[in-house]
């Protein structure tokens, strides 16, 4: 069977249908006995007042049973029967009025969060409903039961509500603001052709919600800005004026460049030592000094392309005076957020008197040389006449050995390499003086002190057989090393033992040399005759320049010794009580494991 759709039944299955002689059809479904008009249905037009649904109210005994085909059929009356379970029905069509009376829609009352608003009156709701609701009543005097209703809040719903039978319609949390409530109504038989009612009411906004409250929000948050703002420039204009200060005021010229190097801002210190304007302090070039100015424009090359702090020293002219003064220039550079330079920021230091005391601290140096070379050149006799005798006496001895019959080749074979070595020290010694006078540091090296006894003690042994005396050496083994001029201590080693020499020339007797490990890793070396020993009263005194106990004594050999064993970090000593013999002590640094002594530069 075809179906048949309606606003009403649905889409139901249908199982007879009989046409009037009006041309209306009537239809039975499985539950609804329906009549259409034939033309729009047949178009496919129907409308609202196009169907109409037939039940008890109409007068059916029921609409059961009405399933089975042939159970609607026309008369030729033009009456309509209905086969139903318990009976017949019938309807006469032409009773049937074609203009059905229109349902009267009306609202009763608007009721918010159960206060109900006067309608006689403009209504108002007060601020923030939570709930309003809309009770409503249709005036139908065939079938009042049937009337539905179907309404649209303006400015609130999107399209009507569907048709319901309640008769009322409830909103919740409505906003402030104006709306208009409409209500229609379908009379008994389903039609929507009655009038619409409406009524117009308004939400009362909070204080919260009106516009002056947020409009004075609105304004007290961009007077808050404004304050904020204001409060942060100045904030900024205090930081600006305190840095602004601190650079105008700082010891120091400061200055600011751009990217390429020219001058955008000169502090008032750089402005007050050129005496340029700030027009004229852009041309910092003139400032510099021209044997300066060449060796700076490279370094600023470099810096502009690598990007590297830049850090010289140049000469700047004082304006005043014309004066040129060294000062120390620093910059580093300031990058934007690509990393590209901005713009360099330095300052440059006066450095004028630490140059000086540089040059002073030189100078001092070199005077210092030169008076201790004047103290040596005064002695030299004595230090340079020790290795001549030793030349002399050896090649005396040579040629005796050479002059007997047959001669002794082997002995002055000996006495030509005592005079060999004899030669060497005395050039070595010349050649430290020199050293001095060149302002060239001593030569420094790792030293093993028992090989320097061992080679003094060889040297030495002709010249004290010569007067009687034996050299004896007791040295400890396992010594550490220490760093030191070797030349300078063979020095030290042989102004004592020629003093123990000279000492014990008349009587005889044995010059002994020990080394051993001291106290807080110092190495000790002792050089002891048994001649007549020391004064008490003049212990102190024998290190002292040109002081001497000998009547042809230079006064000069103990000071030289105490002057280089002192500067190799060591202390020199005597001990004597009057008695018989003397002994000569003096320290030096043991060399720490893995120490390199600095290179020689001379």
């Amino acid at each position: 069977m075809p179906t048949i759709g309606s606003p009403k039944v649905g889409s139901s299955s249908v199982s007879t249908v009989a046409e009037a002689k009006n041309r209306w059809l009537w239809i039975a479904t499985a539950n609804h006995v329906l009549r259409a008009r034939r033309d729009k249905l047949l178009g496919g037009e129907l409308e609202e007042g196009d169907v109409r649904e037939y039940g008890l109210a109409d007068g059916l005994e029921s609409t059961e049973g009405v399933k089975r085909c042939r159970s609607v059929v026309s008369d030729s009356a033009g009456n309509i029967w209905f086969s139903l379970r318990r009976g017949l029905s019938v309807v006469n069509p032409s009773q049937i009025p074609e203009n059905s009376v229109p349902a009267l829609p009306h609202i009763e009352a608007i009721i918010a969060d159960n206060n109900t608003a006067n309608l006689d009156v403009s209504v108002r709701i007060p601020p923030s409903p939570r709930r309003i609701t809309f009770e409503d009543t249709g005036l139908s005097l065939a079938a009042p039961g049937r009337i539905r209703f179907r309404y649209f809040l303006e400015d609130f719903d999107n399209s009507w509500s569907q048709p319901v039978a309640a008769r009322e319609a409830v909103y919740t949390k409505l906003g402030p603001g104006t709306y208009r409530f409409r209500l229609v109504a379908s009379n008994g038989e389903g039609l929507w052709n009655g009038p619409e009612t409406a009524i117009a009411f308004n939400v009362a906004p909070a204080y919260y919600q009106t516009y002056w409250f947020r409009f004075s929000c609105f304004a007290v948050s961009i007077a808050l800005l404004w304050a904020v703002y204001q409060m942060r420039v100045h904030q900024l204009q205090e930081q600006e004026k305190k840095f602004r200060d601190a650079v105008e005021t700082m010891p120091a010229l400061a200055f600011v460049a751009d990217p390429k190097g020219n001058r955008t801002f000169m502090n008032r210190g750089w402005l007050e030592y050129t005496g340029l304007s700030r027009e004229e302090a852009s041309g910092w070039e003139k400032t510099i000094h021209p044997n300066d100015l060449d060796r700076i424009t490279e370094r600023l090359r470099v810096s502009e392309r690598t990007g590297q702090p830049l850090d010289y020293e140049a000469r700047l002219r004082r304006g005043s005076d014309g004066v040129y003064r060294w000062f120390l220039i620093r910059a580093v550079p300031v990058r934007d957020k690509r990393g590209k330079i901005a713009k360099w920021c330095g300052a440059a230091t006066d450095i004028e008197d630490r140059k000086r005391a540089e040059q002073l601290q030189a100078d001092l140096t070199h005077a210092s040389r030169v008076n201790a070379m004047g103290e040596l050149v005064a002695s030299i006799s004595h230090e340079l006449a020790q290795p001549l005798q030793m030349t002399t006496a050896h090649a005396r001895a040579s040629l005796r050995w050479l002059q007997r019959d047959p001669p002794e080749v082997t002995k002055a074979r000996k006495g030509t390499e005592r005079i060999i070595e004899a030669g060497a020290l005395a050039s070595e010694i010349i050649k430290r003086l020199r050293s001095l006078y060149k302002k060239s540091p001593p030569k420094q090296e790792l030293v093993a002190i028992n090989e320097v006894i061992g080679e003094m003690a060889g040297m030495m042994r002709g010249e004290a057989r010569e007067h009687g005396v034996s050299i004896r050496t007791d040295p400890k083994d396992d010594l550490p090393m220490t760093v030191a001029d070797r030349v300078q201590l063979q020095q030290v080693l042989m102004n004592l033992m020629l003093n123990g020499i000279e000492a014990m020339k008349d009587t005889g007797g044995v010059l002994t040399m020990k080394s051993q490990l001291g106290k807080d890793d110092q190495i000790e070396i002792a050089v002891k005759d048994t001649g007549p020993g020391l004064p008490v009263d003049k212990i102190d005194p024998i290190f002292d320049g040109f002081f001497t106990t000998k009547p042809q004594g230079s006064g000069m050999g103990l000071a030289i010794c105490k002057s280089i064993v002192e500067s190799h970090g060591g202390r020199i000593w005597a001990n004597g009580d009057g008695g018989r013999g003397a002994t000569f002590h003096f320290t030096l640094p043991a060399a720490h494991a893995g120490t390199n002594p600095p290179v020689d530069s001379a």
